[in-house]
C-alpha cells in the first residue's frame, strides 16, 4: 500500500477507536515527515515530494528545523539566519564553528537530508492515569476513594495493553499545583488490582495532604522486563568494561 493510504488508515482508527483528531506527514526522511505532520494540524494529511522539498525547506522558518529551540534560534536570527533558504547559504565549516557538532545536521537538514533510521517498534516504558478531580480533596476517605477509582482504571490499561511492569509511581497536585511524586519499585509485575492498590495506599501515607488538598492523582506502571533486561546489558558491558580498563600488563 501507499504511505498515504497508511496514514489515512491511522487516522481514521484514531478516530473511531479514541474519538481523537491527528496529524500525519508523508516524505522520504524522518526530518520533513515531522514537518509535514507539523503543517496542517490539528487533523491534516501532508505529503512532501522529493521534488518539492528544497522549495518547502526553503520557505521554513529556522524556528520548524529539527534540534532548534529558542537559544539556538535567537543566535541564528543574530547570524542572519531566519528561514530554510538563509540557512541553505551557509557553509558547513561556518555551521559547525558556530553550533559545533549540530552545524552539520542544520547543514544536511536545509538540503534535505536526514539519514537517521526510522525506530519500527518502540518498547513502552509506562502505562498510566490521571484524574483531575472537581473539587479540592484533603479528607483521608474521599482520598482513598480517588485513589481505588484511579488504580481501577489503570489495571483496565494495563490489561488493554498487554503491559507489565514493576514499578508503581503516585503522582499528585496539590490545590497550588506544586507536584508531589512517590515510586515503589516490587520484585514481581504488578498486573491486578491486589497489586496495585495497597502499594498505592502506602505511597499515599508519605504524602501530607492534610493542609494542601488534592487537586490530581494520577498512578503510573512503568520498569518493563525489557527495559530492566537492557539495563542490566548496559550494566554488565560497562561492568566488564571497568574491569578490562582496570587491567594492568606484569613482566
Amino acid at each position: 500500500p501507499l504511505a498515504v493510504d497508511i496514514a489515512k488508515e491511522i487516522k481514521q482508527r484514531i478516530r473511531q477507536e479514541l474519538h481523537l483528531v491527528a496529524s500525519a506527514g508523508i516524505s522520504y526522511n524522518k526530518f520533513l515527515a515531522k514537518i509535514a505532520s507539523d503543517y496542517r494540524k490539528p487533523d491534516g494529511l501532508c505529503t512532501i515530494h522529493p521534488a518539492q522539498a528544497l522549495y518547502f525547506i526553503a520557505r521554513l522558518p529556522i524556528e520548524s528545523f529539527w534540534g532548534v529551540g529558542p537559544v539556538t534560534a535567537k543566535k541564528m536570527h543574530t547570524l542572519g539566519i531566519h528561514n530554510g533558504a538563509e540557512l541553505r547559504d551557509c557553509s558547513l565549516e561556518m555551521l559547525s564553528r558556530q553550533f559545533g557538532k549540530a552545524g552539520s545536521l542544520y547543514y544536511e537538514c536545509a538540503r534535505g537530508i536526514d539519514l537517521r533510521p526510522v525506530e519500527a517498534v518502540r518498547i513502552r516504558k509506562s502505562v498510566g492515569c490521571e484524574h483531575t478531580l472537581e473539587k479540592d480533596i484533603s479528607r483521608t476517605s474521599s482520598v482513598i476513594i480517588e485513589l481505588y477509582h484511579a488504580a481501577t482504571e489503570l489495571i483496565g490499561r494495563l490489561q488493554r495493553t498487554g503491559f507489565k511492569g514493576n514499578t508503581l509511581t503516585l503522582k499528585i497536585k496539590f490545590h497550588d499545583f506544586t507536584l508531589k511524586t512517590k515510586s515503589i519499585t516490587q520484585p514481581r509485575e504488578l498486573t491486578t488490582l491486589n497489586d496495585i492498590l495497597p502499594l498505592a495506599k502506602q505511597l499515599l501515607r508519605e504524602v501530607d495532604y492534610a493542609t494542601n488538598p488534592i487537586r490530581l492523582i494520577g498512578l503510573s506502571v512503568s520498569n518493563p522486563l525489557e527495559e530492566r533486561e537492557e539495563t542490566e546489558r548496559k550494566e554488565r558491558w560497562e561492568q566488564l568494561s571497568l574491569e578490562f580498563s582496570d587491567w594492568k600488563v606484569s613482566y
